[in-house]
């Protein structure tokens, strides 16, 4: 998945996610979300983000996870520092990607 993020705002993106607080990465786990990353690309100022799902039902756990009062917090401080993408679809926030190669 890919997001923008205002090139002032890179120096507080990375300070959050440097320290995580536990009950966010707890809420990730919990929504069976596993190897997750975050990459940055400069000067474009892209975000990319990794994960595997390895749960059974996807929207269940997303649900969950977006309806925890941490999650709440930690978007509200995150979803400033981020820019959509036009092109991305109705209803995301992060633009998803389609994987064109894995080798395993």
């Amino acid at each position: 998945m890919v997001i923008g993020i205002a090139p002032e705002k890179i120096p507080e993106y990375k300070k959050l996610h440097a320290t995580v607080w536990p009950e966010i990465l707890q809420s990730i786990s919990d929504a069976n979300i596993r190897n997750y990353s975050i990459f940055l690309r400069e000067p474009e100022n892209l975000l990319f983000g990794y994960w595997e799902y390895v749960g059974n039902d996807f929207e269940a756990d997303m649900a969950k996870m977006a309806d925890l009062d941490a999650t709440k917090r930690w978007w509200d401080l995150c979803m400033p520092c981020q820019r959509p993408l036009e092109s991305r679809k109705d209803g995301e926030w992060w633009a998803m990607m389609e994987e064109v190669f894995y080798h395993g």
